[in-house]
């Protein structure tokens, strides 16, 4: 007997698993949250120098607020009025003839900057001055978050295989509670920084533990449909989001709001179950055998339970040695593990490589940043539906190829649209997104299945990993759009489309036994069973 026939006895996909789901999408709305709270916390409005300085008492205090931007700060090519720089002392002449700035002597700003507060009462930039010879540091917020994402896939992958999925994912709640509140209330940037670090260390448990835990909890079948349906919160709450953002336009009232659902996520926390095929692959068969009889007392199969000793599920998963202990470096002792590793990583870097690429760039379509934001999260949900329809009917490893070849092709023909044209501009961009969006609902699904129980958290977290590498490098790629306007979207372009090449090249995991242990993935047609298998066997 396998774990899989157990718990098709004790109902693979019943009450018991859609609470589990339940209680996971609660910390699960905190994610997009904070993932793409950049786009809102750290805007740098419409601003220019303060020109207070520039106030001799006499006739510059008689002019118009609009008469007194004219004499004292110069215009740019387009017309519009300079953000960084103001006239060494008034210009009155312009007042008659403001077309000749030639030669004209200009200074840095020397008393900081007015901001546009018309959109957000406050953001990062408006804070600490983050602008002109600051705003890569500005820029650079997104990528410290993320290295603290990236950090904590490592670690909390490995952890939530040595010590349990529960208890893990309780120290990425309270972890992330913390530091986010702290984030709010930090009084300088620095502070900022470090707590965001942590913040994102925080969520990365978060992400990969949840995800992974109700997939362990359903059988073959539903396994598809459970891997989109926890994907949906992410999908609503980035529509949620700019909604939020629109009432909540202070960065510290926000970024505190965004942490607010860990609290009922930590007192959820209690009913949710330990993972049975983990404890079992660790040789804990007794608190296994106590979570699978909750699961069939809930799905109304007790009796089946009622039958079986603990003892006797210590052979539904066969470890070899159930005292060892497996690591990071598990992922490349083997050959199958060693290439299964490589292309993992490869696809998971290019899928939130462009991912992000596309979604931290909500204000070069040319909209309205709420309404892009929106339209963001909005056409998540058509990808969830094409998706769960592709897993299904052409499997994981097409799915997972095609949306990341569509991913590039929709930013490649991005470039060629004109800058006027923000209607179209926005429709490509968006059909991007969706795609973007399909290939990383594929990806976890898929991940999960490829790698076995004993090293799924830590593939999982190497993974997320290698994700966030590219995350972190994408804000950084926006950069380059400084040497060449088109170089950022040729660049993810050609990431997309060579971590679709590596995805062609894994193996195909519908309709397949999860593997338990690294035995099963060097031999794994010893794992092979279809659905109507399964079914068939007592």
């Amino acid at each position: 007997m396998k774990f899989e026939n157990v718990l098709a006895e004790v109902n693979g996909f019943g009450r018991f698993q859609l609470r589990t789901i339940l209680l996971s999408v609660i910390p699960r709305v905190t994610l997009p949250f904070h993932f793409l709270l950049n786009n809102f916390i750290a805007v740098i409005p419409c601003h220019h120098c303060n020109i207070s300085s520039l106030d001799d008492g006499g006739v510059f205090r008689n002019l118009s607020q609009a008469e007194k931007l004219v004499v004292s700060i110069p215009l740019q090519a387009d017309g519009t009025p300079n953000s960084c720089q103001m006239f060494a002392e008034p210009q009155y002449h312009l007042l008659l003839n403001s077309s000749n700035m030639t030669d004209l002597p200009t200074v840095p700003c020397q008393n900081g900057w007015v901001y546009d507060n018309s959109t957000f009462k406050s953001s990062l930039a408006t804070e600490w001055d983050l602008v002109c010879d600051k705003r890569r540091v500005n820029r650079a917020t997104a990528t410290i978050f993320f290295m603290g994402v990236m950090l904590g896939a490592a670690v909390f992958g490995y952890l939530s295989d040595r010590f349990g999925r529960k208890i893990t994912l309780l120290v990425s709640y309270v972890t992330t509670t913390f530091f986010g509140f702290a984030s709010a209330f930090s009084y300088n940037f620095a502070m900022f920084a470090v707590m965001r670090f942590f913040t994102g260390f925080g969520l990365s448990g978060i992400s990969i533990i949840t995800i992974v835990l109700c997939i362990e909890w359903v059988d073959i079948k539903h396994r598809t449909a459970v891997g989109v349906l926890t994907s949906m919160d992410w999908s609503v709450c980035t529509a949620l989001l700019p909604v939020v953002a629109y009432f909540v336009n202070d960065w510290r009232y926000l970024t505190a709001t965004a942490t607010t659902p860990l609290f009922l996520a930590m007192i959820c926390w209690w009913w949710l179950p330990e993972s049975a095929r983990w404890l079992i692959s660790n040789g804990k068969v007794n608190s296994a055998h106590f979570y699978l009889s909750k699961c069939a007392k809930v799905n109304g199969r007790e009796q089946f339970m009622a039958d079986i000793k603990p003892e006797t599920l210590s052979k539904v998963i066969l470890v070899e040695n159930e005292n060892r202990k497996y690591s990071y470096l598990d992922l490349v002792r083997t050959p199958k593990m060693r290439r299964l590793a490589l292309l993992t990583g490869i696809v998971w870097f290019g899928v939130a490589c462009t991912y992000y690429g596309i979604s931290l760039n909500v204000t070069g379509f040319g909209v309205n940043i709420y309404l892009t934001q929106f339209i963001y999260g909005a056409i998540e949900l058509p990808a969830k539906a094409f998706v769960f329809f592709t897993l299904n009917k052409i499997g994981r490893r097409l799915s997972q190829t095609g949306t990341l070849v569509m991913t590039g092709l929709c930013i490649f023909c991005n470039m060629f649209v004109p800058r006027d044209n923000a209607l179209f501009q926005t429709t490509v961009g968006a059909l991007g997104k969706m795609f973007a969006e399909a290939s990383f609902t594929t990806v976890f699904l898929y991940t999960t299945e490829l790698y076995p129980t004993v090293m799924r958290q830590n593939g999982l977290g190497y993974c997320s990993f290698m994700a966030r590498v590219g995350v972190s490098v994408s804000p950084l790629i926006m950069l380059l759009e400084e040497v060449w306007g088109h170089l950022p979207s040729t660049i993810f372009s050609l990431v997309a489309v060579a971590a679709g090449l590596s995805a062609s090249l894994l193996p195909e995991t519908k309709n397949i036994r999860l593997p338990e242990t690294i035995e099963d993935v060097e031999h794994t047609r010893r794992r092979s069973i279809s659905t109507s298998d399964e079914k068939s066997q007592p």
